[in-house]
């Protein structure tokens, strides 16, 4: 392994990913954690929203807590308007999530650095996306969410967000531990800022438009697909000596902790492939490794036969 100048180690109980400290704060993180959300809040309007990898878990095991299906409604885009909680200063939270915020800071121009690079061999230009840290509910050009919903990417701004809470849920409740786990969450969504910025996020939208039925199996495509983009920038972490023996274990079991078949068990649901969003936790593994294996976009293409 190649040993870094001033490389640190998040602690957590499993392996850990070398990352650079001096990378200090990215320039593309936008940091609300200590604003306030005033005014009514509304649910996502719809409009290109991508659920990331806690949303739907999150939802499954609140429908199990309150006895109520709270997944199809999500999916159907269906809020009332609600109003939004304020959100106050907590400087001793944010003193202890500072280890965590240039860790995610390092991934995200990581991810970047390398999505570049892949854009500008293929003769195209890449826009960076932004990474927006938020703390209870956050406004974005998707509308207004609260950390429940999980980590998502807005395609109508180009930004990620995520509350870094959702990473003590992933160890925690979930059952995903780890530093890798927490980098695969912020590729995925990276993932999706690839897919934007190639159309497909567009032609996804138009093909569910004309045709309605197919819409949950279009969903699982772009799901799987930004899992596969995942595994395309984890294969370069690890030609480059950043992964350590047992981090892309610490992927796998992620991708499969938020398969559509697990999140319905949890939620006390039967398995309904039909209803699938995401994918299953087999398929979003298969296609992570994919991308893990071949480093190559071109693996990663869920459409091939769609358009």
């Amino acid at each position: 392994m190649v040993a870094w100048t001033n490389a640190v180690k998040l602690r957590h109980p499993n392996k850990t990913m070398r990352w650079n400290q001096e990378n200090g704060y990215s320039q593309d993180v936008e940091d609300r954690r200590s604003q306030t959300a005033g005014g009514r809040g509304y649910g996502f309007r719809g409009g290109g929203l991508r659920i990331g990898l806690g949303g739907l878990l999150v939802l499954g095991v609140l429908s199990v807590i309150f006895r109520t299906d709270l997944i199809t409604p999500f999916l159907g885009g269906s809020f009332a308007t609600a109003p939004a909680p304020r959100v106050e200063r907590n400087p001793a939270r944010d003193a202890r999530e500072e280890p965590l915020v240039r860790f995610v800071s390092f991934v995200l121009d990581d991810n970047q650095a390398v999505w570049e690079k892949i854009f500008v061999a293929s003769g195209r230009s890449y826009q960076r996306a932004k990474l927006v840290l938020f703390r209870d509910v956050v406004e974005s050009a998707c509308g207004m969410a609260e950390a429940a919903t999980g980590p998502f990417y807005c395609p109508g701004d180009n930004k990620a967000y995520i509350d870094l809470s959702f990473y003590e849920e992933l160890k925690q409740r979930f059952g995903a531990p780890g530093d890798f786990a927490q980098a695969y969450v912020l590729a995925h969504e990276i993932g999706h800022h690839v897919q934007n910025l190639l159309g497909i996020e567009r032609k996804m939208r138009a093909a569910q438009r004309q045709n309605p039925a197919a819409a949950n199996q279009l969903s699982v495509r772009m799901e799987l697909q930004a899992d596969c983009l995942a595994g395309v920038w984890g294969h370069s972490a690890a030609q480059r000596n950043i992964l350590e023996p047992g981090d892309v274990e610490e992927g796998l079991n992620a991708a499969a902790a938020i398969g559509d078949d697990r999140i319905q068990r949890m939620a006390g649901r039967r398995v309904s492939p039909e209803s699938f969003t995401h994918g299953s936790s087999a398929q979003r593994v298969e296609w992570f490794q994919r991308g893990l294996r071949s480093g190559d976009l071109s693996q990663c293409n869920t459409f091939a036969g769609v358009w």
